[in-house]
């Protein structure tokens, strides 16, 4: 009883970290708004390089390779190269970033899993020792499986699981701690299930977890919509309920509070240099990353792939990174995790 009551009280501390992201706001770091000022003026950006730190094919691969795309097709920048460096749910990545001390020229697309996977880990560094950029997107989570599965509904599924819990395997593109691990966990308490009892299956992104769906090797899968939207339209996978406040356009699916189960979720991504970069380099990348927000191209990839925009800059994305960070490593203290 003890245990669940701090998975419980852990739960409603990852809510309160979700819900802090907010939607839909714009800023930028105080201080910094007459450099990016100044770097507006500079021309595109020049050889930057946009490390994926999981496999090709999930959500932060996606996010890396739609904002590359943009840059270039508005002249935002030129010869973006994005390169995958998978490993340790995503750490493998984030210690590259932090020893590359001052290199101007890299950056790391990342989101809550990585932030979650520092800690289960075990990894010395740490999101909060890199330099912050901006805060992109954030986008719910979706419990989807394949379109042969017997569940037809999100309340065929919880009956089924409430049966038999561990009999039933959810599949996540994220290590513990991450948000394909915390979507479920908070799901199973929400429906009265021992997230002890959870059979979580971790794989390395998006790109992992799709042939995992696509072959029915899971009971179910909990993760981004976005990544799959394909898979979805074509009707390969079906959504049985997407874990946001409002539903999300373009997939036929309820909510889950529409579900009757009470529950919100939302993930978040952005992007991140190495630490010791100048105060004059990491105006010209927020400066770039502005002008590619504002940009229609990167406004229209926003709804076909059904992100949330969730954009700040700078130093309000640092004061956020280390809330997060905080926040997360709490959670996974009280879950035995960290």
């Amino acid at each position: 009883m003890r245990r669940l009551n701090a998975l419980r009280l852990a739960a409603a501390a990852v809510g309160i970290a979700l819900a802090a992201t907010g939607c839909g706001v714009t800023g930028s770091a105080s201080g910094s708004a007459s450099g990016s000022a100044a770097a507006t003026n500079a021309g595109p950006v020049t050889g930057l390089r946009i490390m994926v730190p999981n496999t090709p094919g999930g959500g932060y691969d996606t996010t890396a390779r739609v904002a590359a795309k943009v840059m270039e097709e508005t002249k935002v920048a030129t010869g973006v190269e994005v390169f995958n460096l998978a490993g340790a749910g995503g750490t493998v990545g984030l210690a590259r970033t932090v020893n590359e001390k001052g290199n101007k020229d890299l950056t790391m697309l990342m989101g809550l899993g990585v932030v979650g996977a520092s800690y289960t880990n075990k990894s010395e560094a740490k999101l909060t020792a890199t330099t912050p950029l901006a805060r992109l997107i954030e986008e719910p989570g979706a419990i989807m499986v394949h379109k042969d599965s017997p569940y037809k509904s999100i309340n065929d599924l919880v009956d089924a699981w409430k049966k038999d819990p561990s009999k039933i395997s959810v599949g996540g593109g994220s290590s513990p701690g991450g948000p394909d691990h915390l979507l479920p966990m908070q799901l199973a308490q929400a429906v009265g299930i021992n997230p002890k009892n959870v059979n979580f299956v971790s794989f390395d992104g998006g790109g992992d977890l799709l042939p995992a769906i696509l072959g029915n090797k899971v009971g179910f899968a909990a993760s981004g919509a976005g990544e799959y939207l394909n898979q979805i339209k074509s009707g390969e996978i079906r959504v049985l309920a997407t874990s946001g406040s409002k539903r999300l356009e373009g997939v036929d699916a309820p909510t889950l509070k529409e579900s009757n189960i009470d529950l919100v979720f939302s993930n978040w991504r952005g992007i991140v240099s190495p630490p010791g970069v100048s105060d004059a380099d990491k105006a010209k990348l927020i400066a770039a990353l502005e002008k590619m927000h504002g940009t229609p191209q990167w406004q229209e990839a926003l709804k076909t792939r059904g992100w949330t925009d969730a954009f700040i800059t700078g130093d309000e994305f640092g004061t956020f990174l280390k809330d997060q960070d905080k926040r997360v490593a709490s959670v996974l203290t009280a879950l035995g995790l960290a």
